[in-house]
């Protein structure tokens, strides 16, 4: 047997049924596919943003079957069969913001937003897990995403006040 005939083509389509925001998608996706280029290029979910591409940053933050995982580590066949939800997800009224959503325009949490999307998708379920997180646990919890201009002090802040929300 030829060594080479098990390796896949990477331009070869595979056939995915997913749940995004609640919506089942169905699509075919080529192997090599990002999970955060397939959300933004071929769904139009820009929300979900690519900031490093090596998830370091955690801009690109969504959940699958609840958890926050980094998009750009994913590749598109990998989110066959389950559930995600992008920052969209949290509200499809700009009138009726999400609780966190609305604790981030309240307490200035964002600033230039590069970094907002995937902050709120991991602080999400945080304080569903975490109803009344101390500031050490919120700035542990935010570790994992990076923000180049807060300084963090006006989104522990929305945070904290999205915990009396939730």
């Amino acid at each position: 047997m030829n060594p080479k005939s098990k390796i896949q083509n990477p331009k070869s389509k595979h056939a995915i049924t997913t749940t995004i925001n609640g919506q089942t998608v169905e699509r075919e996706v080529e192997s090599r596919l990002l999970l955060s280029d397939f959300l933004r290029h071929e769904l139009g979910l820009t929300g979900t943003h690519v900031g490093c591409e090596h998830g370091v940053c955690g801009a690109c933050t969504i959940l699958l079957d609840g958890l926050p995982v980094r998009s750009c580590l994913l590749l598109a066949v990998q989110a066959d069969g389950r559930e995600l939800m992008t920052v969209e997800g949290l509200s499809d009224d700009p009138k009726n913001l999400h609780p966190l959503q609305e604790a981030f325009w309240q307490e200035h949490g964002l600033q230039c937003g590069f970094c907002t999307p995937g902050i709120l998708m991991s602080m999400l379920p945080f304080l569903q897990e975490n109803p009344n997180p101390t500031e050490t646990e919120i700035r542990e919890a935010l570790s994992g995403n990076l923000c180049r201009c807060t300084g963090y002090q006006h989104i522990v802040k929305s945070v904290q006040t999205a915990a009396l929300k939730l």
